[in-house]
């Protein structure tokens, strides 16, 4: 499994219509995709919203980077979410089999 030691990643998660965006921040990014989508919090706002789909992810070196590119992100408008991800991934296809490679 790629993980990093101290590391973590931000990714940008939505639904099959692309109607809703989710900004999330972890250490572990293949297992907390899987989290997401197996429905592991039952109250989660992904789960309520189907957010499984993976459109945008980042990498750092260190987890507070991670975590402050999230605020950051959060902190934006949708305007600016979607155009970092038309920009990164611009027809919005899942980035899951990215994922896959890693183990």
């Amino acid at each position: 499994m790629h993980t990093m030691k101290y590391g973590g990643y931000v990714y940008i998660l939505t639904n099959n219509n692309n109607t809703v965006l989710y900004t999330g921040v972890t250490s572990n990014l293949p297992r907390r995709l899987e989290e997401h989508r197996t429905g592991k919090h039952i109250n989660a706002f992904t789960k309520k919203y189907n957010c499984t789909k993976i459109v945008y992810f980042e990498g750092f070196n260190r987890i507070e980077d991670a975590i402050g590119r999230e605020k950051q992100l959060k902190g934006g408008s949708r305007a600016k979410k979607t155009a970092l991800i038309d920009n990164y991934n611009p027809e919005w296809k899942d980035l899951s089999n990215y994922l896959d490679e890693w183990d």
